[in-house]
């Protein structure tokens, strides 16, 4: 007599027909017949998806499964791979050890203020409602700061800027080294601040008063420093002030300032050179390679055989000219001179028809139109203007656009570094590199730190703003270099140290690839630094807890699994060291 007894499970048999692969799924019961062991099929599950197929089989072992929703839930969800990026970054930096060496509760807001510039700029109130929708607060252990609080970490920071600028350039400036140094500025809100003044806006807001801030970076365009005067502040006034902390603050008595030819003045040439160990590299202006063309300084046919070339001027001892002719620009500069001489010379035409039609008369009138049209586009000195009561004429300069044409595309480079230190072309690619700078001057005011506007009213506050937003800078460019190769970036770097000096800076092969195809070459996209922060932001911290478990209030975390592509970009943090 048969016994029918045993455990049910599921039985799941593969075979081959027509060069497919057929699986079956049974459901089966073992039992005892007169002492054999038989099998009986209860039932075919093949028709049901394989994820039930799994539970069912997974149940008959012995297995207890329960709704989602009553094992545990989710009571929060916030973004934390971008937050993990940055924090990686600034442990990685010593970061903290950087601002402080004591922790502080200052510290640590300032800590969450320089990664909150980063991820989300924004105002101190802004940023102390937005930090609470990622893990950023609770990372940083801030998360019942408000914006007085933030204020007070600032007023404590701008007070240790000269010490933290200090180890950034015991880290980063070496004796000898080239440092860089460039002035932006950025208009402000209000008119309260001393600083706020009316000068030259690089933001074209002339209705608006501005700060000037100067940036002093190493070579490679590493921050080390920043400095910020009134907005009516001369570039070149700036620039022996920030020497003399380099001299006596940062304690580095040779070095190798580079500024372009607006900064470095003749006056700071001559304070240079009574301070003994510290060298230039700066540009000539134009009037001045005038004038040398004009005294046969310089030939221009020396450049039918070389676009580099270096010589000597009694108007500047002790010190290497070097020239450098690059065609492309000077056939750009061509191009736009005539743009403009043909544009203005339109609206010139409309005025001498309505002169001659008589529908314009006075000379005065005249002139004031015909001022209106030549300062639009600042090529008066290229025309002759003949302006009367009942006439109006007008003809090229051709004498005045040949004297410009000659120095299109020519430049010369003026340095004291002696030619056994650096030679010509070394020279050229050490002023070309403030190019550094502009690229943090263009990340402070785009869409990365956005520094401006600016909106404190106390003097202090602007400063500590702007610092702030340099050590925010710091940490990002650390980010950018551990991140080229996921980026639009060029990896090749070294190519900038051995291709020609004055030839129009060009991409790496690769670097192009990845800009026409927008992707990397393991096929995935390239990023820029914005979409990769928000790549990883994606990662995301659940914050759960068993539900109707009485007065049991504990919650525990679940971190979203990285992909390959973002634990690719926490590896390459690994590399960045100081």
């Amino acid at each position: 007599m048969a016994t029918r007894t045993g455990a049910a499970h599921v039985v799941t048999t593969k075979r081959k027909y027509k060069g497919k692969v057929y699986e079956t799924h049974l459901l089966r019961r073992s039992y005892r017949d007169g002492g054999k062991v038989k099998n009986e099929t209860l039932g075919n599950l093949s028709h049901l998806p394989k994820p039930v197929i799994e539970i069912i089989r997974r149940s008959l072992r012995g297995e207890t499964f329960v709704p989602v929703t009553e094992a545990f839930e989710i009571t929060q969800s916030r973004p934390h791979g971008h937050v993990q990026a940055v924090t990686t970054a600034m442990q990685r930096l010593r970061f903290a050890s950087l601002v402080s060496s004591k922790a502080s509760r200052y510290r640590d807001l300032v800590l969450a203020m320089v990664a909150a510039r980063i991820l989300a700029p924004a105002t101190k109130l802004a940023t102390t409602r937005w930090w609470h929708t990622s893990t950023l607060a609770e990372q940083f252990g801030v998360s019942d700061a408000d914006e007085d609080d933030l204020y007070a970490a600032m007023d404590w920071l701008v007070e240790r800027q000269n010490t933290i600028q200090k180890k950034l350039a015991d880290r980063h400036l070496n004796p000898g080294a080239s440092v860089l140094y460039d002035l932006s500025s950025s208009y402000f809100e209000g008119t309260t601040c001393p600083l706020a003044k009316r000068g030259y806006s690089r933001d074209h807001r002339r209705d608006k008063p501005q700060v000037n801030y100067g940036l002093l970076t190493a070579a490679q365009g590493c921050p080390v420093a920043i400095s910020v005067h009134p907005g009516n502040t001369a570039d070149s006034l700036t620039f022996l002030p920030m020497m003399e902390q380099l001299r006596q603050d940062f304690g580095l008595e040779r070095m190798i300032m580079i500024g372009d030819r607006g900064m470095i003045s003749n006056k700071a040439i001559k304070a240079m050179r009574q301070a003994e160990g510290i060298d230039w590299i700066t540009a000539l202006k134009s009037v001045s390679i005038r004038s040398l063309i004009n005294q046969q300084h310089l030939q221009l046919d020396l450049f039918d055989d070389s676009n580099l070339l270096e010589f000597s001027s009694a108007d500047y001892p002790d010190e290497r000219l070097v020239a450098c002719r690059n065609l492309q620009l000077a056939a750009l500069r061509a191009h736009k001179r005539e743009e403009l001489l043909c544009a203005t010379e339109r609206n010139l035409e409309k005025i001498r028809v309505q002169v001659q039609a008589g529908r314009l008369r006075g000379k005065d009138k005249v002139g004031v139109k015909v001022g209106k049209v030549i300062n639009q586009y600042k090529i008066a000195k290229h025309l002759k203007l003949d302006i009367g009561e009942r006439v109006f004429s007008f003809a090229r300069n051709s004498q005045s656009i040949a004297n410009e044409a000659a120095l299109d595309g020519l430049y010369i480079i003026r340095t004291s570094v002696p030619a056994t230190h650096m030679d010509s072309a070394d020279c050229v690619r050490h002023y070309k590199s403030l190019a550094n700078v502009e690229r943090a001057f263009r990340s402070f005011k785009g869409i990365d730190l956005k520094v401006r506007p600016i909106h404190h009213r106390l003097e202090k506050r602007v400063r500590a703003h702007l610092f702030l937003c340099m050590l925010a800078y710091y940490v990002e460019w650390h980010l950018r270099e551990a991140w080229r190769e996921l980026m639009f970036a060029d990896t090749d770097q070294h190519a900038k140290t051995i291709r020609d000096p004055v030839a129009p800076a060009k991409r790496s092969a690769a670097a192009l690839r990845k800009v026409s195809t927008r992707t990397l070459d393991d096929g995935t996209p390239a990023h820029s630094f914005a979409t990769l922060l928000a790549e990883l932001s994606c990662i995301v911290r659940n914050t759960c807890r068993t539900p109707n478990n009485g007065h049991d209030t504990s919650t525990f975390d679940i971190l979203t699994t990285p992909n390959a592509k973002q634990r690719h970009a926490f590896e390459l943090l690994q590399s960045i060291t100081v």
